[in-house]
């Protein structure tokens, strides 16, 4: 009896490790090296298809050495699966108004499930003073 427990006990657990999963897992340090200053913001904005999907964990903000205005996004995939999606991040000066740049495009970024990844930005001028992020689902999709 005590046998025919364990040979069942032992398959269970050879058949669960044998299942694979699609989510990614991540391993971040207990102790971090620094301590970064995320807040909840309205500059980022998400397309409505992407609600359940990709999850905004938070944003910090800051100066770079030079100077220059730097955005950094956490993002989620909050599925199980692959998730692609675009995103364009749009300065504007210290009056509000848009900084009209030829670079200024739609960047692709995929997340496999259950990943969380930063993206981060630098201003292209020492005149951007404030920035909005949009997060889209991919044309053609």
């Amino acid at each position: 009896m005590k046998s025919s427990l364990f040979s069942l006990l032992l398959l269970a657990v050879v058949a669960g490790a044998g299942c694979r999963s699609t989510q990614m897992n991540t391993v971040d340090p207990a102790q971090p090296a620094n301590q970064r200053e995320m807040i909840s913001d309205k500059r980022v904005l998400k397309d409505q298809s992407l609600n359940k999907a990709v999850n905004i964990v938070g944003l910090n903000v800051g100066t770079g050495p030079e100077g220059f205005l730097k955005v950094q996004v956490e993002v989620e995939n909050r599925t199980r699966s692959l998730k692609s999606f675009t995103y364009t991040v749009e300065w504007f000066d210290e009056n509000g108004i848009l900084i009209e740049l030829p670079t200024a495009h739609s960047r692709p970024r995929s997340l496999e499930g259950g990943e969380i990844a930063a993206i981060t930005a630098t201003a292209p001028t020492p005149r951007a003073k404030d920035f909005r992020i949009k997060f889209l689902e991919p044309v053609g999709r």
